[in-house]
């Protein structure tokens, strides 16, 4: 038996393996130092590497990157640690360029104003506490200098594109602000930051470290350091330092500009809240005290001279710019040592600031009248093929101490925009086809059906009872300014069209009611001329902007404004709202003060209700330039009625052909004479959008237009009209309709094609159809935009010229 068994082996042995098994032993003299495609295996498995190449892989990567982070661990230097490592340079602004190429004169400065650096042994131990508490709870218990935890967090919900995380602790941050001197966003900066954490943390102690660090942060209020911040929040030394201020100045150190309780107290009050909380859970603080404890009162903050002036205005709008557009900090901005140069043109900014101030001071030649002393004006000027700001008048003095001086009248007040709007309808109607031919009922007082669903609310007046008897046509309402006219074509149009036009021009929200032709809306001048810039480049958008070159404190080019230039409207929609809006100034509401200078100029007048704002909003190819007067009230919680004032042609009620329109044509004579802006230049000529539709009165919102009368006799095939795209829906439809063709309408939005214009039809131009044969055109309904709110409805007040 025992035989049988020893010759039955052999016979298993020669058995073949299962196909997939372990793989036989080539002879040694065959194998191959890189057995891949591996041999003895077939299908997948021939092509996956096995175990030992993939272990070994692994292995042979994280040795790779262990070494890498050691060597450059190894060859990772601590800088010279001094004071003179956090001294800041001077941020320079400078005026634009002049006219021969030499450069602008210094507007102004962002510079570190204050810091004193203190001896970390003479600071209360809460402060350092609080400090650690607000931004590493670690610090004193760590050794190692960095969070691995922390960082990795940070690079996972960066790597999922979340808002932007650090993962940094004190000692890393102590790092970036006193060695780096900037801050960090790059993976390999922070990497290198993390080495030098490391190493500085076993060389450093942490007294050493938290006092440079207190020394070195940015606190808001221009204030570098813990000394500089107790002063310019509580008027103390850092020494004198209660626990709750401590609390306070570590809480905003994230974000001091913004969350200064002067700006966001609740915010501010938040994260104090948070400090004391984690300094009782770290055991720096009991329980019992901080429940004592009550939020403490900041000192009114001055900001420094250096933003005084009119000037400061300016200097305000560049901080803001680099901050929103360039993403640079503000601690940055005041220690970084950039030369910023902007769009400002020093001739044109002081003719503006001598202009605005004479009215003010009622010095200004020739009407001497000194207005209200709540009275408010701004002057921008902007050159619309780029949409630079030229000039720009937001008060007498940044810094002054009379009622809101620090609100800018251009870019921050917001006046009722009165008929500076109505622009925007006649471009929502030419865009449908209506051309500026077409008439409408202008007598005064009108009720207009469908204005109000209260019919006692729906009567219409023009500006100090004007009457126009009889049918106007656009051109004629658009000199005069005639509410009557404008609100039947608003229906006509639709509020949604015209509220859509403001927004494609530039100016965001001037509602969607019936009444938002009459400017009711409060706007932002500076939204309001990069709008008409947008009509006087002929229908291309550019928004307005004041920095245009940043060099860092090397001399290399940081940052440079790039000019975005968008068509948003047609040409000859343009060139016909153009035309009308030259009316104005030749036969209309500006004609006594603008016509004199004698070149073309297009514009419009505006006063709102009661007189509480006026407006010349006027332009050249080269230039444009609004003017705008408000009144604040007396309580500086409202507006009231800009006071009478002025002689002959300005006397009385405030209006926009009044003294917006003097201003105007006095500070546009200087800035005639200057070489940049002498020559005269003539608008694109009337394009007559439409002009084959018979002039005549547009349809009444409650009458029915009549369909055209079929022809005598057709032929028995017609040909598609060509070249219908691109042309507005009422030439298209006209044509087709002229071709004894049934137009079938649809629209859908384009990003390429203007809204009211023809996309496509189908069937294509010059096939032939039987008559009465269906041509589908489709109708660009615009850039696909977000729902509209629903109309409501406003009880109609008059606006005026």
């Amino acid at each position: 038996m025992a035989s049988t068994n020893r010759r039955a082996a052999p016979a298993r042995s020669r058995r073949s393996a299962p196909r997939g098994s372990k793989r036989r032993t080539a002879p040694k003299q065959n194998r191959k130092l890189f057995d891949y495609p591996r041999t003895g295996f077939h299908g997948l498995h021939r092509w996956l590497p096995s175990w030992r190449v993939v272990l070994g892989t692994m292995l042979g990567f994280a040795f790779l990157v262990a070494g890498s982070t050691v060597a450059a661990y190894a060859v990772t230097k601590v800088p010279s640690a001094s004071a003179d490592d956090v001294k800041a340079q001077t941020t320079t602004v400078y005026f634009a360029p002049h006219d021969d190429g030499t450069p602008g004169a210094v507007m102004g400065t962002f510079a570190t104003q204050k810091r004193k650096v203190v001896d970390y042994a003479t600071l209360p131990k809460y402060v350092g506490q609080a400090t650690a508490a607000a931004e590493d709870k670690s610090f004193y218990s760590s050794s190692s200098g960095i969070s691995i935890k922390g960082m990795g967090r940070a690079l996972i919900n960066n790597l999922k594109g979340g808002k932007t995380e650090g993962g940094s602790t004190l000692t890393q941050q102590y790092v970036e602000r006193y060695y780096v001197g900037q801050t960090t966003t790059d993976y390999v900066g922070k990497a290198k930051e993390a080495f030098l954490a490391i190493k500085i943390a076993k060389t450093q102690s942490k007294d050493e470290i938290m006092g440079r660090y207190l020394n070195a942060i940015y606190y808001g209020r221009d204030s570098y350091g813990i000394q500089a911040a107790a002063q310019a929040y509580f008027g103390v030394d850092a020494s004198a330092l209660t626990v709750e201020q401590s609390a306070l100045l570590a809480g905003i150190i994230p974000s001091p500009n913004n969350w200064d309780p002067r700006v966001s107290p609740k915010k501010a009050e938040a994260r104090w809240n948070v400090v004391l909380d984690s300094m009782v859970d770290s055991g720096w603080l009991t329980g019992a005290a901080r429940d004592a404890m009550v939020f403490p009162q900041t000192i009114p903050y001055v900001e420094s001279n250096t933003m005084g002036g009119t000037n400061g205005y300016l200097l305000a709008m560049v901080r803001d710019e680099m901050l929103k557009d360039y993403g640079v900090q503000e601690g940055d901005l005041k220690q970084a040592g950039y030369s910023i140069v902007t769009t400002i043109k020093e001739d044109m900014q002081a003719s503006a600031v001598a202009q605005a101030s004479g009215f003010m001071s009622g010095t200004l030649e020739g009407e001497k009248a000194q207005p209200n002393p709540l009275t408010r004006a701004s002057i921008t000027s902007v050159d619309p093929t780029s949409g630079a700001i030229l000039a720009l008048y937001g008060g007498p003095d940044f810094l002054g101490t009379g009622p809101q001086d620090q609100l800018n009248r251009a870019t921050v007040d917001h006046p009722e925009a009165g008929s500076t709007v109505k622009p925007f309808a006649l471009i929502a109607a030419l865009e449908k086809g209506i051309p500026l031919t077409t008439k409408f009922n202008g007598n005064a007082p009108q009720k207009i059906k469908g204005w109000d669903p209260v019919p006692s609310k729906s009567v219409v007046t023009n500006f100090a009872g004007e009457e126009h008897e009889g049918t106007v046509d656009l051109v004629k309402a658009t000199a005069d300014s005639v509410n009557t006219v404008f609100a039947q074509l608003n229906l006509q149009v639709t509020p949604q069209a015209t509220q859509e036009v403001a927004d494609r021009a530039g100016v965001p929200d001037i509602g969607v009611n019936n009444s938002n032709v009459l400017g009711y809306a409060s706007v932002h001048p500076i939204d309001m001329i990069g709008a008409y810039a947008t009509i006087a480049s002929g229908g291309i958008l550019r928004t307005p902007y004041i920095v245009a070159q940043v060099k860092d404190w090397k001399g290399n080019v940081a940052y440079e404004h790039q000019v975005q230039s968008k068509r948003v409207f047609a040409a000859d929609v343009i060139a016909d709202t153009t035309y009308a809006m030259q009316q104005v100034v030749q036969s209309g509401s500006a004609k006594p003060w603008i016509k004199p200078l004698a070149r073309p100029i297009a514009g419009k007048t505006g006063t709102s209700t009661d007189n509480k704002s006026a407006w010349f909003i006027g332009f050249t190819p080269k230039v444009v330039t609004a003017v705008s007067l408000s009144q604040i009230s007396a309580d500086l919680k409202g507006e009231d009625t800009i006071s009478p004032l002025g002689t002959g042609k300005n006397k009385g009620q405030v209006s926009g052909g009044k003294w917006p329109s003097f201003i105007w044509q006095s500070y546009m004579k200087t800035v005639f004479a200057m070489p940049a802006y002498a020559a005269v230049e003539d608008f694109p000529p009337r394009a007559n959008v439409a002009a084959e539709k018979k002039p005549t009165a547009a349809p009444k919102p409650s009458e029915t237009v009549a369909p055209p009368a079929p022809t005598a006799q057709a032929p028995q095939q017609i040909a598609v009209p060509a070249g219908l795209e691109g042309k507005l829906e009422a030439d298209a439809t006209a044509a087709v309709v002229n071709a004894g063709l049934a137009p079938n309408i649809i629209s859908e939005p384009s990003d390429t094609v203007t809204s009211g214009r023809i996309i496509r039809i189908d069937p294509a131009g010059g096939t032939m159809l039987a008559p009465n044969g269906t041509v589908t055109l489709v109708v660009s309904t615009g850039p696909k935009a977000a729902p509209t709110p629903a109309p409501t409805a406003t009880t109609p007040v008059p606006a005026s010229p």
